[in-house]
Formats: C-alpha cells, structure tokens, sequence
C-alpha cells in the first residue's frame, strides 16, 4: 500500500501547496482520498487521473472537493477516456444537496458508503468513524486485504476518545492537526499535542500530520506532536509529493 500526499494545506493553499488529496495505491489499484484544490494537476504528475479505480471523500467542505468537478469534466470530456468506465464516488448521503452532485450522467456515479457497516473497496476494507466538525464528516480506517497493513485518516475533527480504538496499531496514521498546543478540545480540528496523544495510546507506527495551519511554524507543530507521541511513533510533517510506503 502506497500513500502520495497531493495536497495537506488547511482552509486554503499556502505555501505552494493546495488543500486536501491523497492518492492511495495497492497494486494496480487507485484511489483519490479527498480531492482538495491543485489535487487535478497533483494528480497527474503521479498517474493518469483517467486511470484512477474510485475516489472517496470524508466530508464536503470546500477545502476537501474543490478539484471534484473539474474532475468529473476531465472524465467527461477527455478524447482518452474509456467510456465504458464511470467513476465510482464514495461519499455520505446525509448531505443530499453534495451527495447528489456525487452522480454524472455518463461520467460518475455516487455510493452513500454509510449504507454498508463494511466497505469493500477493491483491495481494501473500509470503516468509518462519524467525526466533531461543523459539518458531518467521517474517519476513514484501511485494511489492505493482502498484507493486513492498516491506514487511518481523520478527515477533519476535534478530539474523540474513540479515535485511539479506531486507530489501534495503524501502520500510518494521518491526522488532521490544524492547530498547535493551548487550543485542546476544539469543534472542529486537533491540535499537535492531541495527535501525538492518540498515536500514543494507539501504539501506531507513524503519524503524519496534515491539514496544516497557514501561519505559525511548523516545526514546532512537529515537536508538540513528537513529544505527545513518544520515541516509538515517527512523526513527520505531511509535504505535496511525498510517498509513503505502508
């Protein structure tokens, strides 16, 4: 399993970076994780985006579809495309006004994956874990079937308890942590110390920390986080282009 960071700014781009998108590999299958803004041109430098398997998304703020569309248009209009394939879209059917924008005639089509208690998605086996944030969103754990590696990606929250058991012994753990140490218990996104907490308790192999803060220093967002964690958990800080091996 192979996890490629196309974007992991917070609210908005900054730093030449677009905002949320992960590109998740198991052999020759690809999934989009998220599809924030310059996901599209992110992409394309990694895979043919005509090429990807489904994409599935946590929530739909704007920092996490913004590149769905035009997406969705590259599929429709591209003269390369295989149109006896339509997207796959994996998304939560509570919101019916975004669900619905899920489905493209001729082009793609949306799956409410709160309709299964276990998604199986290609090589992989999918919970979900409903979130704290103002609007609904959901944690993602992965399985790859083949090896039994596991992924786990917050989507956007604040602090749960519950994410220590959901996140139990992740060989990579990628949490949202948007903000640094003093801000404990917010609505809607961890701080630094809160992520290397539950990566801690849950006796993962290596946090990742994305929906960076557009100001502030992230080296210290990285030690906070270090130091919470403990000498056994890796933590890195989450950067467009880089390439995980789980």
């Amino acid at each position: 399993m192979k996890l490629t960071i196309l974007g992991c700014m917070g609210a908005y781009p900054s730093h030449n970076q677009g905002t949320t998108g992960y590109l998740l590999e198991s052999g020759d299958y690809k999934l989009l994780l998220d599809a924030g803004s310059h996901t599209l041109m992110e992409l394309g430098k990694h895979i043919d985006p005509l090429r990807l398997d489904a994409v599935i998304l946590s929530h739909y703020h704007h920092d996490h579809i913004a590149d769905l569309g035009v997406l969705q248009y590259m599929w429709q209009l591209s003269a390369r495309r295989d149109h006896s394939r339509i997207l796959p879209i994996y998304g939560h059917g509570n919101d019916v006004f975004h669900f619905n924008d899920l489905t493209m005639n001729e082009v793609s089509q949306g799956i409410d994956y709160l309709k299964v208690k276990q998604l199986n998605l290609g090589p992989f086996s999918v919970t979900f874990m409903k979130t704290i944030h103002p609007v609904e969103c959901y944690a993602m754990r992965f399985v790859e079937n083949s090896t039994g590696k596991v992924f786990v990606f917050t989507g956007d929250s604040g602090y749960l308890d519950s994410f220590v058991e959901f996140t139990k012994d992740a060989n990579l753990f990628l949490a949202d942590t948007y903000l640094f140490n003093g801000a404990e218990k917010h609505h809607a996104h961890f701080t630094a110390q809160e992520s290397g907490q539950i990566a801690k308790a849950a006796k993962v192999e290596r946090l990742v920390l994305t929906h960076l803060p557009e100001e502030g220093d992230w080296q210290l967002l990285q030690a906070q986080a270090q130091q919470e964690a403990g000498e056994n958990v890796q933590v890195t800080i989450a950067k467009v282009g880089d390439s995980y091996q789980i």
